[in-house]
């Protein structure tokens, strides 16, 4: 090969498609990947299902973006939502189209997403080569080579899409960072966004493997605040609390300066005089009920003795002995539930690396370094990151595409 090719660094999703589309605009690619597989986080995006988007306009993918979302808005409405799944299509993938908008493969596997990305680059003729980029070669404010183990690889430009700090089994180690900030990047703190949260206290050890639906979660900071509301689903676990609601709250927490507090609504269709009026109905239907029997008609088994400690009534009285004062004590504590909260769990537990490489440093219209010619960025590396839905995936596949077609109109200006 005469003139060197374009070096993709990373081989997940942001560096597989903009491989691809490097490719189909005409330069030559090797894509370096130290994994076996490429792909390998992919795997468990959706719980293995792999929601690959969201089915909805730019504006709905930029309104789910709590921060830098202005950076991505080139990318975003030259590769939407809508010609995502047209390309996945395209690709032999069928999709559909859950609630919230999540698409997800028919097949439910996030296997058939990586085959038919793995078989797309395969055609494209995408050389591949396993391995590590140790350094990135910079000569006259231009990148133009790799170093790898031993040896330097010569690149006609880079692309940089190794992914951030999360879930380092799958081969996100931080090396993008290490790259980027070598030749005068700005590397805003990684921290964990969208990650399971610690209790600050025992109650949801005791509740343990418990999954609530359809409940209402508050997150309030120590100012009474609120950083987050919304309906869903919420799991306890031995540490505190995970499940969709709880990983879109940890986006909008900041653990330097917010104490926080988890309260949740357990019974969020009802207002709490009707849910006062349901609780006398049931008085009146078996007046001698202990109130512990009473509960399990209300709230799931394993929350029962939980909110007896909590509104400190005992187990065994009768419900129609009920206090009016022990009644709306059960009433408020139903409709905000409240834990205290700890903090996040480990970076490498997040399902996505908040921070990153700054954004005010990159190019948003072809994703191009301003401190090195010739050097790209795409994906998680980048300070980006999403609430759950899809959204995420949704910024690799635009941010990887715009890098991939940019560093191939940077290559042919080489030549």
């Amino acid at each position: 090969m005469s003139h060197p090719p374009v070096v993709m660094i990373g081989g997940g999703a942001a560096g597989m498609m903009a491989a691809l589309w490097c490719r189909k605009s005409g330069a030559p690619v090797l894509l370096l990947e130290p994994n076996e597989k490429l792909g390998r986080k992919l795997y468990i995006t959706g719980k293995g299902r792999c929601n690959l988007t969201n089915h909805t306009t730019p504006a709905g993918v930029l309104e789910n973006i709590p921060r830098n979302s202005r950076f991505l808005y080139s990318a975003v409405t030259r590769f939407p939502p809508e010609d995502v799944m047209g390309f996945f299509e395209d690709l032999g993938v069928p999709l559909k189209t859950e609630r919230g908008g999540r698409v997800f493969p028919q097949s439910d596997k996030a296997a058939d997403v990586i085959d038919a990305l793995f078989f797309a680059l395969k055609r494209a003729g995408v050389s591949r080569r396993q391995a590590r980029a140790l350094d990135l070669v910079v000569e006259d404010g231009r990148v133009t080579g790799v170093t790898v183990e031993e040896e330097t690889i010569p690149a006609a430009a880079v692309v940089v899409a190794t992914g951030g700090l999360s879930y380092p089994a799958t081969g996100s180690t931080g090396d993008g960072y290490r790259l980027a900030q070598a030749v005068g990047h700005t590397i805003l703190p990684p921290r964990a966004s969208l990650v399971p949260l610690e209790e600050a206290g025992e109650t949801c050890a005791q509740m343990q493997g418990l999954s609530l639906r359809n409940v209402r979660l508050t997150v309030k900071n120590q100012k009474k605040k609120v950083l987050f509301q919304e309906q869903g689903e919420l799991l306890f676990t031995h540490f505190g609390l995970s499940g969709p609601l709880v990983l879109s709250a940890s986006a909008h927490i900041n653990w330097e300066k917010d104490q926080c507090t988890a309260l949740i609504d357990l019974k969020p269709a009802l207002e709490e005089e009707k849910l006062e009026a349901r609780i006398l109905r049931d008085i009146a239907a078996a007046p001698n009920r202990a109130f512990h029997n009473l509960l399990e008609g209300l709230l799931p088994r394993l929350l029962v003795p939980v909110m007896v400690q909590r509104v400190e009534v005992p187990p065994d009285l009768p419900g129609n002995a009920l206090t009016k004062g022990q009644r709306r004590r059960l009433v408020e504590t139903m409709k905000a539930f409240s834990l205290p909260l700890k903090g996040p769990r480990p970076v490498k537990e997040a399902i996505i690396t908040a921070g990153g490489v700054k954004t005010g440093e990159i190019d948003p219209k072809t994703m191009m370094s301003k401190q090195a010619a010739g050097l790209f960025f795409a994906g998680e590396v980048m300070d980006v990151d999403a609430y759950t839905g899809g959204f995420n995936l949704q910024i690799a596949w635009c941010t990887g595409r715009v890098a991939g077609e940019s560093a191939a109109a940077y290559w042919k200006e080489q030549l």
